[in-house]
């Protein structure tokens, strides 16, 4: 009874999913889950409805009138949230850019790994401080940087792209 029943429901409540959902701002599949699990729940502690045509368009009806009230309720973030960043997923997230930048610049070549991860040091060394470092002149620092973050750029286009 009860597959007979999904089959039998399947074309109607994708066609009532999807004539509510432009009036709810919602997706006619997320409609049409919500929906399959009020009716699962249902045939699980009642049984089937009498009339199943009938309680299937009432809870499609039903369900976009709680889809209504949910998005009245809720208000975009217009950037960050209040916490600017200092939330464990943020902090997880930027733990995760840093590795990630940090792999890709050892995999650079020449002195581009020391000169890179000697801009990337917690110390916030000066220009003169990383030309002495690393044994080169100031003014090469610049140029040297400059085809370093190149080189690194064009290392990271094909991560960044498939992702």
């Amino acid at each position: 009874m009860t597959d007979d029943l999904l089959l039998m429901l399947r074309p109607l409540l994708a066609a009532e999913a999807a004539a509510e959902a432009s009036a709810c701002h919602a997706e006619p599949a997320d409609l049409e889950q919500a929906v399959w699990l009020r009716l699962l729940e249902r045939l699980a502690a009642a049984g089937p409805p009498p009339d199943p045509q009938r309680w299937l368009r009432r809870a499609v009806r039903a369900e976009a009138r709680r889809v209504r009230r949910t998005t009245r309720r809720e208000w975009p973030y217009d950037g960050e949230p209040a916490g600017g960043g200092h939330d464990p997923e943020g902090l997880a997230l930027a733990a995760a850019r840093g590795r990630a930048l940090r792999a890709a610049v050892r995999r650079l070549p020449g002195r581009c790994p020391r000169l890179l991860g000697a801009l990337l040091s917690p110390r916030d060394l000066t220009y003169r401080e990383i030309a002495g470092e690393l044994g080169i002149s100031q003014g090469s620092l610049g140029p040297e940087r400059s085809r370093c973050l190149g080189c690194l750029r064009r290392l990271l286009t094909p991560e960044v792209a498939a992702r």
